[in-house]
């Protein structure tokens, strides 16, 4: 587990990631009336966080209900019922992922080009192998040396063993790690896949294959299909989740690039979508920068309120 000094640097930098999405709503608790002028410039706040309309709608009833219920009177009072009201939106996303489970632990990733998907296997490595975990990953993208590359610079940053095979078949790198991850008694093996778009309905079919393939490498694989989503993709990416989760049946979601988009409120728009629950969110380029999602210290974040309850602009 990560010590206090590490948690509160991870609130900062989570803080510090939303900045853009926050700076959208934070101005609107400094002022001194709660009137319907002061709801609907939250309800368009909302949306042009990309909440999307059934969570912004559900949003807006549940502080309205509060407000009026509690005679709440500030700005100020209404940023702390908004914060419950995200969290109790999330809440259903959070998930613990289970990595003890099996062993190894097979992990497939997926998601489409430049959604920083290998940055991510790079991260999670790095992640679990900070809390004492052996952590194996597969090199399946076989087809982009750079992508081999790229996930043989993470490893070594982690410390973590890579296999790879130049021009090979995917779902072959795929068996053979998973067997060498068996062999090692590693605690996860992390498969990489080759980015596409969900309209590529020939490269989906080589996802369903490659999931084959680790179901005979070991019975229950594999035990986590995640896909990799951008945030700075907003709605559109709540239509690749639904497309990959079709094709292969999602178990969680990785969301990055938080820090660089004004629309972190798409995890709502997801919650009232999809449901495939968020095990990780990232809000930078460093190694720390990707960390579990927990939907409290989210909802803080995004309304601007610290740890110990302390508002912030």
């Amino acid at each position: 587990m990560h010590i206090p000094g590490q948690r509160q640097d991870w609130l900062g930098r989570l803080k510090s990631g939303l900045t853009k999405t926050r700076s959208g709503l934070a101005s609107m608790f400094t002022g001194e009336k709660v009137d319907d002028a002061f709801f609907e410039d939250l309800e368009e706040r909302l949306l042009l966080a990309d909440c999307g309309l059934p969570a912004t709608e559900l949003l807006m009833q549940k502080v309205r209900d509060q407000v009026y219920q509690h005679g709440i009177t500030s700005p100020e009072g209404v940023r702390l019922v908004l914060r419950d009201a995200v969290f109790d939106l999330l809440r259903p996303l959070e998930t613990s992922m289970g990595v003890d489970r099996a062993r190894p632990l097979v992990m497939m990733v997926v998601g489409v080009n430049g959604a920083g998907k290998t940055t991510s296997i790079g991260k999670l490595a790095n992640h679990y192998a900070e809390i004492g975990y052996s952590v194996l990953l597969a090199a399946g993208d076989t087809f982009r040396a750079a992508a081999r590359e790229q996930l043989d610079v993470w490893a070594q940053r982690s410390n973590v063993d890579v296999i790879s095979a130049e021009g090979s078949d995917p779902g072959a790198v795929a068996f053979d790690s998973v067997q060498s991850g068996i062999a090692r008694n590693s605690h996860i093996v992390i498969c990489d896949t080759a980015g596409r778009l969900p309209t590529q309905l020939h490269l989906m079919e080589e996802l369903k294959k490659i999931k084959k393939v680790l179901g005979k490498a070991k019975v229950d694989a594999p035990h986590e299909i995640v896909l990799v989503v951008d945030a700075t993709n907003g709605q559109n990416a709540l239509q690749q989740i639904k497309a990959f989760n079709d094709a292969l049946g999602l178990t969680a979601l990785v969301v990055t690039k938080l820090d660089g988009t004004a629309k972190g409120g798409i995890l709502a728009a997801m919650s009232m979508s999809t449901r495939v629950p968020v095990a990780f969110i990232g809000v930078g380029e460093k190694l720390g920068d990707l960390r579990p999602f927990s939907p409290r210290e989210f909802a803080n974040a995004l309304v601007g309120i610290d740890a110990e309850g302390n508002t912030a602009p």
